[in-house]
């Protein structure tokens, strides 16, 4: 078993056929089948079902998948090792995050962090919280900062602060500038949000089922989404009230694309946290930006029971 059939294996997990892991390795079709069946004949067990041009993981695929990733993980880190070793705080940095999180208290410690480690190179890209938990797991972010701890073992998630959720309604809603002291006054209300996500505990989706039924509005319609735009443009459009993140809507509150309803019943924080991988190499320069980004605490987060 060598790096290059392991890659091979994950790049098509990854990308669920030969044709596209022939592209992103920038090999022959046949190259790929070719290091594929070396893997598969040294293992002792197919690990894809072919199905009409896709590639599915069979039983002993999924169960060897978190392991090659590891083992892909694990090189990049020893590599990353040396390289500091050799040349010093220099290199790059991944940070995956939550688009809405590029916010200003972000920015700014973004911004600190430049300014004190100028010879290191800050790659940032966005993700949904569940993209970014694969990112980090699989190695291709150093670090990832979102909402709601992770359930995953191999990743440390360490408190980083925490954002208000908000109540917003098309504006012109019959409650705008009022305090809505007896959330019952919402009754009537559809509501937009996101399914509870299976396997974690807490999720957008939780944390508005838990405040409808604090707020005594358990029975109100819920319409499910699948993204933060259609979420907000729903709500723009008049057809429910949404519960989301403040970063998310700022702009729009900003417009009077939106307005946010003062419902004190409704009111919550939703947790942000930073994410490693429990035993991936940290630059001191990953170092130094984990402890910006958790003010230097580096708490781990507390699991509920």
């Amino acid at each position: 078993m060598d790096i290059d059939e392991i890659q091979t294996f994950v790049a098509i997990a990854e990308l669920g056929g030969f044709t596209r892991a022939a592209q992103r390795l920038h090999r022959s079709q046949p190259a790929i089948s070719r290091r594929l069946g070396l893997l598969e004949q040294e293992l002792g067990a197919p690990l894809f079902d072919r199905i009409r041009g896709h590639a599915k993981l069979t039983e002993a695929g999924r169960a060897f998948l978190p392991h090659a990733e590891a083992a892909l993980a694990a090189l990049k880190d020893a590599r990353e090792a040396v390289r500091t070793l050799q040349s010093g705080p220099q290199g790059a940095i991944s940070l995956a995050l939550v688009g809405t999180l590029a916010d200003t208290h972000i920015v700014d410690v973004l911004r600190r962090f430049a300014r004190r480690s100028k010879d290191v190179q800050l790659e940032l890209r966005t993700a949904s919280s569940a993209e970014i938990t694969d990112l980090v797991r699989r190695g291709e972010a150093t670090l990832g900062l979102r909402y709601f701890a992770s359930e995953r073992p191999e990743l440390v998630s360490l408190d980083a602060g925490s954002e208000a959720m908000l109540v917003v309604a098309a504006p012109g809603h019959r409650l705008a500038g009022r305090r809505v002291r007896d959330a019952r006054a919402l009754a009537g209300d559809r509501w937009i949000g996101f399914p509870p996500v299976q396997g974690e505990r807490d999720s957008s989706g939780h944390i508005l089922a838990r405040q409808l039924i604090k707020a005594g509005l358990d029975t109100a319609d819920l319409t499910l989404i699948d993204s933060l735009t259609a979420q907000k443009r729903l709500a723009q459009a008049g057809f429910g009230l949404a519960l989301v993140p403040e970063s998310s809507v700022r702009d729009e509150l900003r417009q009077g694309l939106l307005v946010a309803l003062d419902v004190p019943a409704m009111r919550t924080t939703i947790p942000i946290i930073a994410l490693h991988r429990r035993n991936g190499y940290l630059s001191p320069a990953a170092k130094a930006l984990l402890a910006l980004l958790t003010g230097g605490t580096l708490r781990p987060k507390q699991r509920r029971a």
